[in-house]
């Protein structure tokens, strides 16, 4: 199995592959959930280990990160301020309460690395989430980072070869 790991050609590979990408989802989501989900975990178990998240980082330098109060706190902690500097300095706050980190790239990435990553963010924990059930319902926001994340780049070719899906 070739991995790819270099953006530049993931990215122009997404966009070459954008409409058989959505033939794909639209194949996906006729096939047994639970199947597709065995696949799925079993590609990220495997390709995850072979991709270094820390050479890349992309994540990190081009999502909106979601934080809870709890996230926050613990962040605030680690970082010796109270909740108030750091809610000044590093978070945004929309309605119903949501925040989310005010930067992007992430304040807290330096050398590809987050420097407060025993207290990351839930969605920074999860991310790409290719671990999780019910992938086939959540193929829109796969296929959105499908030209971000290496590891999401490459477990989708691979699925496209053990489902015997044929452009």
């Amino acid at each position: 199995m070739q991995l790819h790991t270099s953006l530049q050609f993931i990215q122009q590979a997404a966009a070459e592959k954008e409409d058989e990408n959505i033939r794909f989802a639209g194949f996906l989501k006729q096939q047994n959930e639970l199947e597709v989900d065995e696949k799925v975990h079993r590609l990220n178990t495997v390709i995850e280990k072979e991709i270094d998240c820390t050479a890349c980082g992309n994540c990190c330098k081009t999502l909106m990160i979601n934080v809870t109060e709890s996230e926050a706190s613990r962040a605030a902690a680690r970082l010796q301020l109270n909740r108030d500097e750091f809610d000044e300095k590093y978070l945004e706050k929309g309605s119903h309460g949501m925040m989310l980190i005010n930067a992007i790239p992430c304040h807290f990435l330096e050398n590809n690395k987050c420097t407060i990553y025993e207290d990351r963010f839930e969605g920074c924990r999860e991310f790409p989430a290719l671990h999780l059930p019910s992938f086939t319902k959540r193929l829109f926001t796969v296929m959105m980072h499908y030209s971000r994340c290496p590891i999401i780049f490459n477990v989708v070719e691979q699925l496209k070869s053990e489902t015997g899906f044929s452009n």
